[in-house]
């Protein structure tokens, strides 16, 4: 049976230092001591139903599961360098939560983080509200379901991102990424996917100004554009556009169907653009 730490309150630096295998439950971390990093090096430990609010609480943490649980804005990069964990039904507001962390759940909590996320390698969150400032920057192989997600400048250099049912509303997302699908989703924002690779968008409504220039291999299947001027500038993309597209300018390559286009923009170029634009069927060789 695992050692519980039940209805306690902390605050000396290190409290709980290098716990194994236990319990920690409705516990408060806080005090005047103000002392940080209380459960640093802990190891299989469940923490439930507690508060925090003091800097670097978990730190270096394995296999370990956070529930019910609130860490506010005193708590200051909250979960780093941590492997093989899950944080479930948690409220959080500490700025820079979550950084080169391996192997992480999230599911059906409320985050309010600026640079959540940063450098993550192999992270599953579903079911959750996130609001952040270069939300999951530099992170790898990452699945996201059921996410409602606003900020700025999120999923930026990205590698292997996998999103579906949810509701984006971030400027400048997927700069630089690569290996990136979204599914079924909503995604606002200005200048979306600028640079970058194998970006794939399926079932997807994308809302904003000048989306999706400079990248490679661009896909759209079955997607709706809205408020979407001086689009796929400079991209190789293949388009398939339920609907009206404000304006395409400069394609480099590929094909782009849509219902209607009020202005395909063909001049001041710096490099060769063939693409294509087809009003259904109807290839269109001029400005509409």
């Amino acid at each position: 049976m695992k050692k519980q730490i039940i209805n306690q309150t902390f605050d000396e630096e290190r409290s709980l230092y290098n716990l194994i295998d236990s319990e920690v439950l409705n516990c408060i971390f806080a005090g005047e001591a103000d002392g940080e990093s209380v459960l640093k090096e802990c190891r299989g430990v469940e923490v439930k139903n507690c508060k925090f609010s003091l800097r670097y609480p978990l730190w270096h943490a394995n296999k370990f599961t956070l529930k019910k649980s609130s860490m506010d804005e005193l708590t200051r990069a909250p979960l780093w360098y941590c492997d093989n964990g899950a944080i479930e039904d948690c409220d959080i507001t500490g700025i820079k939560c979550l950084r080169e962390c391996k192997n992480i759940v999230v599911n059906n909590s409320d985050i309010a983080s600026a640079e959540f996320g940063w450098r993550c390698k192999g992270a599953n969150i579903t079911n959750s509200k996130i609001d952040s400032v270069y939300f999951l920057f530099e992170s790898k192989n990452v699945e996201i379901d059921n996410l409602t997600m606003t900020g700025k400048y999120s999923f930026q250099y990205m590698k292997n991102l996998h999103i579906t049912n949810s509701n984006l509303d971030t400027k400048d997302a997927f700069w630089h990424s690569k290996n990136i699908t979204v599914v079924n989703s909503i995604v606002k924002g200005e200048y979306l996917g600028w640079f970058s690779e194998n970006l794939t968008l399926i079932n997807c409504k994308i809302i904003g100004t000048q989306p999706l220039c400079y990248c490679k291999n661009l896909k759209l299947i079955n997607c709706e554009m809205k408020n979407t001027d001086l689009s796929f500038e400079y991209s190789d993309v293949e388009a398939t556009i339920n609907g009206h597209i404000v304006s395409v300018k400069n394609p480099k390559s590929g094909t782009i169907a849509a219902d209607s286009v009020g202005e395909i923009i063909r001049e001041d170029a710096i490099m060769k653009c063939d693409g294509k634009v087809l009003l259904r069927e109807q290839e269109v060789t001029k400005i509409a």
